[in-house]
């Protein structure tokens, strides 16, 4: 006799291919019963004994789809049921969203080869996909996920795609991403004359023949818009770089496969596996100088001694590049500063001047992002930037909140998370919120998020910071909504965050927390930046910090390295700064020196101020800009004696002042910049593994800006792993500000309750 038991499946399991996965699993098992999506992932019937019904479940589980993820299953005997068969049903559901939002996925290798075989129907589609690869987060309007619940609803598959989509056997079973050259997606080419080619085949030709020329192409993919060029022509990339008014910012790269970036890259395992996988990021590789390169490197990434490389994510961009004998620049379609562009009006609007051609298409993107960014250090895996493949879900975190919170996150790396249910969203990365574009797409997103949910935020967390936009943001809708909202201090939400994403809440043991970053708001009103806090039961303590130095002329000193060169020297009088100030300059900086009372302890301007030192940079054109620089050079000292330049410190108060004026007469005696700006990182290493043993603890962990430094980190680690010292660090979220949202959480949630 045979029992009906209800399977239900918590995790990644929409848009994945798993009902379809189910149907053949039952086919097999001659199993009867049905399989849905619902609001809470997807629920199964089946009529079997125990022993069929374990079976199936264990089926279930070893055989799963590669991109999907299984949480959770719960299996439980119901009331009698009768069916005739096993089918995929679709549910009318009216209760709120409670699962993880499915996100994109790269081309995958089936797609990659139909594409490209003139024999096969789908050759040169742009928008071929299936169960296991395509749009999904940045198509979707609602959930469940099923066709009608995307922009692939206004779509109607013709009846070869509609066979497919209907055939337990076919790989397109229940796709509801299908779609082919006749009722798919169509392309079209525009000239910045306007003169428009609406045929997808030669619209496609058309955008190659530009590429060949040398011209910039707009490209909108899937996820948004990317403007391309050459990456060999430096002509070309120098037009780009003039037009989207960014003048030393690095590109990233695509190649069309993964033996074209070997010939150029030495790649490790773990490399090569993030460059072919679902989320298809760009991946910064050290150039190598032993491989004969030709890309225009210098133009690429100007000073830099790595690259941003990726792999085509859609078959839109596979055909591109294959078509192109060279590798393509792909950078976000967009001008400097604002948020990538996603609609075909605003494209055409504001990339006049900067494409010389458009290929576009006619699907709606619903959630426009940029490409997700990591980094190999070693063994370590680090997101520099979480975005498209990977946002908006945060799986690996195992803390729960109790209430629904919005926290609105920071400034620049902007990001906010939302708790609606039982899962934790942190969204894709937004930018720097004095851009109104990219505030007008935080908002839009947000609200877009209410809505997919149908929730409102019943708390709101903000930065302690009240001229962030964020936290401005966050004030006016708490009392729009009528909730309450808390503020939290900047560099306590970092520390949270690497507290909350290695579940150590509990941990029994002191925490030493580094938190170094560019700038946040203290407790004291000065703009910490330099600090070391204890954590211990559920408490955060200010421990001690980098000595204050002057935060002169507000944000611009974080523009301008020559001004943290200044502030940290303290002084007008040294040659140094007569090279880099006029006389009136620097006439009025020493009265700010006199009179200034904003201090900051921040180890993001002692960057500055060395890489000002050995003359690298002393204004710059992007975020980031002189560490990147201090750090390429960095990497170029070969030798092992580096100098401790606070070695005879007993580092009870760290002296930033003492530390920056060591380098510069180290500087002046003749010591090669290159050992200058190792010794300068190696310095910082031994101020935390110094500081660690002072207070004995067995785990420190580290979040900030400062620590996408790989140099610092591969240095520490090698320390910490001697001394036998546990180093912890964000691993699936960045450590800059993109963490600080999910911190807030936290730290509201969890930490420092009264």
């Amino acid at each position: 006799m045979t029992t009906t038991y209800n399977i239900h499946i918590t995790g990644i399991v929409q848009g994945v291919g798993f009902r379809p996965f189910v149907y053949r699993t039952a086919q097999e098992l001659k199993l009867t019963g049905s399989v849905c999506n619902d609001t809470e992932g997807v629920s199964i019937f089946i009529n079997a004994t125990q022993a069929q019904q374990k079976a199936f479940v264990s089926a279930i589980q070893t055989g799963k789809p590669a991109i999907a993820h299984i949480e959770a299953i719960q299996v439980e005997a119901v009331n009698r049921r009768e069916f005739e068969d096993f089918q995929i049903v679709e549910l009318s559901c009216t209760s709120n969203l409670k699962l993880p939002l499915t996100p994109d996925y790269a081309i995958c290798s089936v797609c990659r080869t139909e594409i490209s075989d003139p024999s096969n129907r789908r050759h040169n589609y742009a928008f071929t996909t299936c169960t296991n690869c395509g749009p999904r987060y940045s198509i979707t309007t609602r959930f469940p996920f099923e066709r009608k619940h995307t922009s692939m609803g206004s779509f109607e598959m013709c009846s070869d795609c509609l066979e497919e989509y209907q055939n337990p056997e076919d790989r397109r079973f229940h796709s509801q991403t299908n779609s082919c050259a006749s009722c798919g997606i169509q392309l079209e080419f525009t000239t910045n004359e306007n003169l428009v080619n609406r045929n997808s085949t030669e619209a496609l030709k058309e955008a190659i023949q530009l590429l060949k020329s040398g011209k910039i192409l707009a490209v909108k993919n899937t996820n948004g818009y990317l403007l391309c060029c050459d990456a060999t022509k430096a002509e070309a990339i120098q037009n780009l770089r003039k037009r989207k008014r960014r003048p030393s910012k690095p590109f990233a790269v695509m190649f069309p496969s993964i033996s074209a970036i070997e010939q150029q890259y030495d790649l490790s395992s773990k490399e090569r596996d993030l460059l072919t996988s679902a989320v298809a990021p760009v991946v910064l590789l050290q150039n190598t100088t032993d491989k004969l390169s030709k890309l225009s490197l210098e133009n690429i990434a100007p000073g830099l001694s790595q690259t941003g490389v990726m792999l085509p994510s859609s078959a839109l961009l596979q055909l591109l590049a294959d078509a192109c004998d060279f590798p393509l620049i792909t950078t976000s379609g967009n001008i400097h500063g604002s948020p990538i562009i996603y609609n075909n009006e605003n494209a055409h609007k504001l990339l006049q001047e900067v494409a010389d051609g458009f290929l576009e298409h006619n699907l709606e993107i619903r959630f426009p992002q940029d490409d997700s960014v990591y980094k190999v250090e070693g063994e370590d895996t680090l997101i520099f930037r979480r975005s498209r493949g990977l946002a908006p879900n945060l799986l690996a975190s195992q803390l729960h909140f109790d209430k629904v919170f919005l926290a609105m996150g920071a400034h620049l790396k902007s990001t906010f998370a939302f708790t609606p249910n039982a899962y934790t969203y942190v969204s894709q990365y937004f930018g720097n919120l004095d851009n109104y574009e990219v505030l007008e797409r935080f908002r839009q997103t947000l609200n877009q998020y209410q809505e997919v949910f149908s929730t409102k935020p019943e708390t709101i967390l903000i930065d302690k910071h009240p001229g962030y936009q964020s936290s401005i943001e966050g004030k006016e809708l708490a009392a729009r909504l009528g909730v309450l909202y808390f503020e939290i201090q900047h560099h306590k939400a970092h520390f949270a965050s690497v507290l909350g994403e290695h579940n150590l809440i509990e941990h029994d043991q002191p925490i030493l927390g580094v938190i170094w970053d560019g700038t946040g708001l203290g407790d004291d009103g000065a703009i910490w930046g330099g600090e070391f806090f204890i954590y211990e039961h559920r408490k955060i303590s200010r421990y001690k910090h980098f000595e204050y130095f002057d935060w002169l002329a507000q944000d611009k000193m974080s523009r301008e390295p020559r001004l943290c060169l200044l502030a940290a020297l303290d002084s007008t009088d040294e040659k140094i700064l007569q090279q880099k100030f006029s006389r009136t300059e620097l006439q009025v900086y020493e009265k700010l020196l006199h009179s200034n009372t904003l201090k900051t302890s921040s180890v993001g301007r002692l960057f500055d101020a060395v890489a000002s030192i050995l003359d690298l940079c002393d204004k710059t054109t992007y975020e980031g800009e002189a560490a990147m620089l201090l750090e390429s050079l960095a990497t170029q000292y070969s030798d092992d004696e580096p100098i401790n330049f606070l070695e005879s410190e007993d580092l009870e108060k760290i002296p930033s002042q003492k530390l920056i004026k060591r380098i510069y007469k180290a500087k002046i005696a003749g010591v090669s910049v290159e050992k200058l700006a190792y010794s300068f990182i190696y310095t910082l290493s031994e101020i935390i593994v110094q500081t660690a043993l002072k207070v004995q603890v067995k785990t420190i962990a580290c979040s900030g800006g400062v620590f996408q430094n790989t140099t610092l980190l591969s240095i520490l680690k090698s320390r910490s792993k001697t001394l036998k010292i546990i180093l912890k660090i964000n691993r699936n979220l960045s450590v800059n500000d993109e963490n600080i949202a999910f911190g807030q959480l936290v730290y509201h949630t969890y930490i420092d309750k009264n």
